[in-house]
């Protein structure tokens, strides 16, 4: 693929990453200490929007895309969608009078922003197998992770100044004036831009790789696809435990640091400190490649997810902001090589033709963990912790050891995953070779 589309494809994702660095690690900080949710509601802006994001992926925009192999289009219309429908979400939330009304107003809001913008999410997945072959992906992951990461750096720090207004206005400005709403949703619009010299993607119908069984001529090739399958399932089920693990405590995590009785960071300092996550995602994609190279993505994936739980574990006990920097750093690495490896194994896993459909399975694990596990597991143990009279600071840590309990479990069935795609595939997935 020429460096012209490359370029596109980098522009598309420092802007996606600049928007979410902005928007949505301050958005968790609004909703409960200017508009008075519980931390179990305030997961819910991340819970219902990824149900409907997943929900169409799989049910409309994936066998959309695989029936009609369109990426591109998918995309621009998701993204443009998106833009409007945000301006509208912040225009209907200063309607009611209660604070506590206006939460809600955003969460339903973003559920059906959510529900266009999939077209985008199952689009770019799709889209980069479509135009690069498998023993780049991975590669290539780690280097949109680290142009992401640039990306995103300077959303962090947009969304520190602007929350309050440049320290001028309250906490809260942000988003109850508006500007993050209107920056985001600008940033969306010209996102699209990018995409139009894009190739669409898409496949010729031909037998490539792994194949759709109904499409199969003999009973060996059927055996073969279906313990494919079964492979692709136990993978993606580790991926489940792994994401919600991790993922759990990521929207609690920024009201954990700004607390009155632990580290009382401001919205200027904490962008700082999600900053050094950023900073840790653009190294490790940098290094991604070459050290795929050496070890495969299968064991790549295993370190990514080990450097997750040490940063659960590390995190529910560190007590200086010393600390914290170094944990967050490591955060972004495990982020980086996660994305990067799950996304490589699983693409070669998954048939061609079958992209669209397959990939809004495998974009689920990551979606829904954003909001599931904080709404019911990292959210009730701090609320519940709190009624019974536990300190806010205990509640928030026995939440990140139980992510790192998630993590953990994940770990296992990736191994159980790894095995079988050893002795069932043995040299398409190349374990003589540490490909696995």
């Amino acid at each position: 693929m020429n460096k012209a589309t490359f370029l596109e494809l980098s522009s598309f994702q420092a802007l996606a990453m600049f928007r979410r660095g902005m928007f949505y690690n301050f958005l968790s900080v609004y909703l409960r200490f200017y508009l008075g949710m519980s931390v179990t509601e305030t997961t819910f802006f991340a819970t219902f929007p990824m149900v409907l994001n997943v929900l169409f992926q799989s049910v409309l925009w994936g066998p959309l895309s695989d029936r009609f192999q369109k990426r591109r289009t998918l995309i621009i219309i998701g993204e443009i969608a998106a833009s409007i429908s945000t301006l509208a979400v912040w225009y209907v939330h200063t309607v009611p009078s209660n604070r506590y009304t206006a939460g809600y107003v955003i969460i339903i809001g973003l559920s059906l922003v959510e529900a266009f913008w999939s077209m985008s999410n199952v689009g770019w997945t799709a889209l980069l197998s479509d135009l690069y072959p498998a023993e780049k992906r991975i590669g290539l992951q780690g280097r949109l992770a680290s142009i992401g990461a640039v990306g995103r750096l300077f959303g962090v720090w947009t969304g520190g100044y602007l929350y309050d207004g440049f320290s001028h206005f309250y906490e809260g400005w942000g988003f109850s004036e508006g500007p993050l709403f209107f920056i985001a949703s600008t940033i969306m619009f010209i996102s699209a831009f990018p995409m139009f010299f894009v190739p669409e993607g898409g496949i010729r119908k031909s037998r490539t790789d792994i194949h759709d069984p109904k499409k199969l001529d003999s009973p060996t090739d059927l055996a073969y696809a279906k313990e494919v399958s079964r492979i692709l399932l136990v993978f993606l089920i580790a991926l489940v435990f792994i994401n919600f693990g991790r993922n759990s405590i990521a929207l609690i995590k920024a009201q954990y640091l700004s607390l009155d009785s632990g580290f009382d960071v401001s919205s200027r300092s904490l962008s700082f400190i999600l900053n050094v996550e950023s900073i840790g995602i653009l190294l490790a994609g940098i290094m991604i490649g070459g050290v795929a190279t050496r070890l495969g993505d299968g064991r790549l994936l295993i370190s990514g997810t080990f450097i997750a739980l040490v940063y659960l574990i590390g995190f529910a006990w560190a007590d200086t902001l010393i600390l914290v920097y170094l944990l967050n750093f490591t955060s972004g690495i495990s982020f980086a090589v996660i994305q990067a490896a799950s996304y490589s194994f699983a693409s070669r896993l998954i048939p061609p033709e079958m992209r669209g459909k397959q990939f809004a399975r495998f974009n689920a694990t990551f979606f829904l963990s954003w909001g599931i596990p904080g709404t019911v597991i990292a959210g009730p143990i701090i609320d519940i912790l709190i009624r019974s009279g536990s300190s806010q600071v205990f509640a928030y840590r026995m939440s990140f050891m139980a992510a790192g309990a998630m993590v953990l479990i994940g770990m296992i069935i990736l191994f159980l995953a790894m095995r079988m795609a050893c002795s069932v595939l043995g040299l398409e997935l190349k374990c003589d070779r540490d490909e696995v």
